[in-house]
């Protein structure tokens, strides 16, 4: 279970980057997983300020991510991993712009919506913001 948040002002999205699995950076939403025993909303809360520096209100529940990818041996074994991913609104209420050190991230920056299809990033990037504009009532995009 994770928990991410899409954070737009003045036409620009809050994104954070990441190493991708090859090691080329790409771009992803600030979020992440939930510590046991932690509520969602805490959790994007805490993902926001730690891979941003921003503290944020959350605004809404836009929706949930289901993904399940399978693939060749890890570690001796077959991969099944079965990820739940919440997408929240949120907005920036206080904190400054600064990049999380010795974490799952290394840079924040502000992106111009018109800029993200030709970002490096990562899939949950299009289904969040597809949350965002078309807003469905059964949160989720097909």
């Amino acid at each position: 279970m994770a928990a991410y948040a899409v954070c737009v002002r003045d036409g620009q999205i809050l994104l954070a980057r990441s190493p991708g699995p090859d090691g080329t950076p790409e771009w992803v939403l600030p979020g992440g997983g939930m510590e046991h025993g932690e509520d969602p909303y805490d959790t994007v809360r805490r993902e926001v300020a730690e891979e941003t520096g921003y503290r944020i209100e959350v605004t809404g529940l836009l929706g949930v991510d289901s993904l399940r990818l399978t693939g060749s041996r890890l570690f001796g074994r077959r991969t099944d991993y079965h990820g739940v991913r919440l997408v929240y609104a949120g907005e920036v209420t206080d904190g400054e712009l600064r990049h999380e050190v010795g974490g799952s991230t290394d840079f924040a920056a502000w992106q111009d919506l018109a800029a993200v299809p030709g970002l490096n990033r990562v899939p949950l990037i299009d289904t969040a913001l597809r949350l965002w504009h078309e807003r469905p009532a059964a949160g989720r995009v097909e």
